[in-house]
């Protein structure tokens, strides 16, 4: 008996359907594994690290005392001893006055005291003398009292020679000028020959062993700066290398205008290498060192007042919220968040999402 055609005919679209259920779900598989994509990246390993906080700044050298030497008195300037840059010691005279007007002066007041002893020896004499007779009563009591009284008058005229030839004396002291301090001559201000008054500025000293370190601290760091702390500094005419100083002074007001508060360092400066006017960039250790966990800065991702990194776990993204503290450079500390160890991605991370797949490049 021949098959029936109706058959044949449903065995052929059983078969094409078949067909179509095999094809149609391997191109569901095809189109799965096309849309699970893979992001190269590159990561490090979150480091735990003892580290000392602190605070920068930027300032500026300058001299620990200014002194701007000046006359005493008016007259001839004899001579200037120091120049410009010259360093100068405490004590050592570095200019002086013609003395010939103050010694004649000292002269005069050494002739007027003499004069003046000899009128109180006289004075004395008759006193005595008076005194006898007044006591046995052979003179009267005005006589007494007029030789007392020119007694003290005499005693009085002494006194006042001897203050003026003290005075007189102290000019022609004052013609030599001495430093009052140990430094180097920033300016000097007038040269011999020229005719000075009292109070005419003749030499600016400047005061360089040590130096200060001027410098202002921001509003948000002004609590965490104290007296005593460790400064380190560079300065840029000689890179590489780090100078090292003290806080000594914290100003006790903040500047309206910046908002800013000025502190100094004493700096050492035995070799003489620094130079007041030399701009310096300032590190304040505010404290011990303490081990914080550190990112790279250029790992961070910031959404508005967010803060959040991805880490690489099992081949897959993951985001992670940060809170960040203390920058460190060209590093962050993480608060909290991460704890150390973690696969930190810093390059790629822009793309990611969480969850995604990731390939980390070596």
């Amino acid at each position: 008996m021949a098959p029936s055609p109706w058959r044949n005919y449903g065995l052929s679209i059983m078969m094409v359907a078949s067909l179509l259920t095999v094809f149609g779900g391997c191109g569901k598989k095809d189109d799965k594994a096309a849309g699970e994509r893979i992001f190269n990246v590159r990561a490090v390993t979150v480091e735990k690290r003892a580290l000392r906080p602190f605070v920068e700044a930027v300032g500026t050298l300058k001299a620990n005392e200014e002194v701007i030497v000046s006359s005493e008195l008016d007259g001839i300037l004899k001579r200037i001893t120091v120049t410009e840059g010259s360093q100068t010691t405490r004590g050592a005279m570095i200019a002086e006055i013609n003395e010939t007007d103050y010694r004649l002066e000292v002269k005069r007041a050494e002739a007027a005291l003499r004069q003046t002893q000899a009128s109180l020896a006289n004075a004395r004499l008759e006193f005595e003398r008076k005194d006898a007779l007044y006591k046995e009563q052979l003179v009267t009591r005005q006589q007494y009292d007029d030789v007392t009284a020119r007694l003290a008058v005499a005693e009085g005229e002494v006194e006042r020679a001897q203050a003026a030839l003290a005075l007189a004396r102290e000019k022609l002291a004052k013609t030599r000028i001495h430093a009052p301090m140990s430094g180097s001559v920033k300016e000097k201000r007038a040269t011999a020959g020229d005719y000075v008054r009292n109070g005419a500025p003749l030499v600016h000293l400047i005061q360089t062993q040590p130096l200060k370190l001027s410098f202002s601290i921001i509003e948000r760091e002004v609590g965490r700066i104290g007296v005593g702390q460790d400064v380190r500094f560079t300065v840029d005419s000689f890179p590489g290398r780090e100078f090292r100083g003290v806080l000594r002074n914290i100003y006790p007001h903040l500047e309206e205008k910046t908002r800013t508060l000025q502190a100094e360092a004493i700096v050492p400066n035995d070799g003489q290498l620094l130079k007041p006017g030399l701009f310096a960039r300032a590190t304040v250790f505010t404290g011990p060192a303490k081990d914080v966990v550190i990112v790279p800065i250029t790992s961070l991702l910031y959404e508005g007042t967010n803060v959040k990194a991805f880490i690489v776990e099992n081949g897959a993204a993951r985001e992670k919220p940060l809170k960040t503290g203390q920058k460190y450079g060209e590093y962050m500390e993480v608060v909290e968040g991460l704890q150390g160890g973690e696969q930190l991605v810093v390059v790629g991370q822009n793309n990611l999402s969480s969850g995604v797949r990731v390939n980390v490049a070596r």
